[in-house]
């Protein structure tokens, strides 16, 4: 059974940076997307950054973000560790909310595409930025 624990979620200024980490285990497959999510009390749910796991193809560590964090977030992943990890730099107020990372099966590398058909996901780790 796969599971996903978050951690690295902290209380930041505007400005500074966050490294969250994700430890994946229990996987049965070799090709999945990997994604960051968040969401904000009373906002939906927004992926935030998405990378391609399959590394026995060329596609493999494919990335994509939202408009939002482009520039300023990066996903990364150690296969070795079994570890998704989500560079945070710049962070600002809006970027406040519950973390998560979340993984499916796919052939394919349009992770973001996939939208809600994730199905497996972590418990979250908060991060709030204070102005």
């Amino acid at each position: 059974q796969v599971e996903l624990v978050e951690s690295g979620g902290e209380s930041v200024q505007s400005g500074g940076s966050l490294r969250l980490s994700c430890a994946a285990s229990g996987y049965s497959y070799t090709m999945a997307c990997m994604g960051w999510f968040r969401q904000a009390p009373g906002k939906e749910r927004e992926g935030v950054a998405y990378i391609y796991n399959a590394d026995t193809l060329p596609s493999d560590g494919t990335t994509a973000y939202a408009d939002s964090v482009k520039g300023r977030f990066t996903i990364s992943q150690d296969n070795a560790k079994n570890t998704l990890y989500l560079q945070m730099n710049n962070l600002q107020p809006e970027d406040t909310a519950m973390y998560y990372c979340a993984s499916v099966y796919s052939p394919v590398p349009q992770c973001m595409s996939l939208g809600d058909k994730y199905d497996h996901w972590g418990r979250g780790t908060q991060v709030t930025v204070s102005s």
